[in-house]
């Protein structure tokens, strides 16, 4: 593996911005990633575009085994200038260069090393940061035929590879109530900002509801956007809040939709309503354990160390292979940190190494899983 060829084709994926919201920019992001697949697996993409946001498809063969990965990020158009890309002492910086474009770089290069992608589909989809809500059919779609899915997200501290992660829900909780004059007649409305303090209350105590003994952790159930009112002397006729939910298993997340659903009002004239619910199914440690057998075994064989694995709590699309009945590895992309945050950084001399990793997996698997 080539560092330099491998840093060149990062910063084009860095400079050209990819802001998951801006289907333009994820567009013109889509452009140069397919050109990058192009020029290093020979073949051009099928571009799938579903309510805007476009999706690349590789398929080789009768695909067996997946490379998944997402080309948007969580950075609003013009973070480069606050965030330049740059390249010093051996650490590469710049708005999603490690969550995920580096991972991309990482699974071209990984590949083209290959002497056959027989049997091989890459996925990279647009919309990732959102929750995948359009990309998630293409997914499971694919994963469902697959004996392995490599998700080339960023791995965890260290380098480790994420071997179960959280499922997440996603709810809001609208509350109605009635307008009134502040201060001539409140007694008249029915005050949906405090009713609304009553609920974020009742939901916070939803974690402490659910029983779970599961080695992927604790449930949480945290709100997080609210607002109620439309002026400082009216009383609030609405109000919202967003919850967001991580659970280490189904049991746990079906529980939490039950104790959501069953919120009730707590003031007279007000009333609930509830949207969203379950969105992306827990990665369970079972999913994972023969496919971190083997990168284990695999990292020996290259002379690369021990390789860690580890359970957080953050989700990804490797949440919906798993969740399709494919086992399944993540974490594998670039070694750095600060996702999402001002220091996001890669270690530059991880990337050729992590792609020898990856090519050598993606190589036994179709090895042993050849028609």
């Amino acid at each position: 593996m080539n560092l330099d060829a491998m840093l060149a084709d990062l910063e084009e994926l860095v400079q050209c911005e990819s802001y998951s919201t801006d289907h333009a920019a994820v567009e013109r992001s889509a452009k140069a990633v397919a050109a990058q697949g192009l020029r290093l697996l020979g073949a051009e993409p099928e571009t799938i575009v579903i309510d805007g946001v476009t999706h690349l498809r590789w398929s080789f063969g009768t695909p067996r085994v997946l490379l998944l990965g997402h080309h948007d990020t969580v950075w609003p158009i013009g973070s480069l200038l606050a965030h330049p890309w740059s390249v010093i002492d051996g650490v590469a910086r710049g708005p999603g260069v490690f969550d995920m474009k580096a991972g991309l770089v990482q699974l071209f290069h990984a590949l083209a090393s290959l002497p056959s992608l027989d049997g091989v589909c890459v996925l990279v989809v647009g919309d990732e940061e959102l929750g995948s809500p359009t990309s998630r059919p293409l997914i499971e779609s694919v994963a469902a035929g697959c004996s392995a899915a490599f998700v080339l997200e960023a791995s965890a501290g260290r380098g480790a590879l994420k071997i179960a992660r959280k499922g997440v829900s996603r709810y809001e909780l609208l509350v109605y109530g009635k307008a009134a004059h502040a201060g001539l007649e409140p007694e008249l409305g029915a005050n949906a900002g405090v009713e609304l303090a009553h609920q974020i209350l009742a939901i916070t105590e939803i974690a402490h509801q659910v029983d779970s003994s599961s080695d992927a952790g604790m449930v949480s159930v945290t709100p997080t956007l609210l607002s109620s009112g439309t002026s400082t002397n009216t009383v609030p006729a609405t109000g919202r809040v967003a919850i967001d939910v991580r659970v280490p298993d189904l049991a746990s997340q079906s529980r939490v939709d039950e104790l959501m659903r069953a919120l009730t009002p707590r003031l007279p004239g007000t009333r609930l309503e509830l949207l969203g619910g379950p969105n992306r199914p827990p990665l369970d440690p079972a999913s994972s354990a023969a496919l971190f057998a083997r990168a284990v075994r695999t990292a020996e064989d290259l002379g690369m160390g021990p390789l860690e694995g580890v359970a957080v709590g953050g989700a990804s699309d490797g949440n919906f292979t798993a969740g399709a009945g494919c086992p399944t590895l993540d974490g594998l992309g670039a070694v750095g940190g600060g996702a999402h945050a001002a220091d996001e950084h890669v270690i530059t001399g991880e990337m050729p190494v992590r792609a020898r990793l990856v090519a050598a997996l993606v190589g036994s698997v179709l090895a042993e899983t050849a028609p």
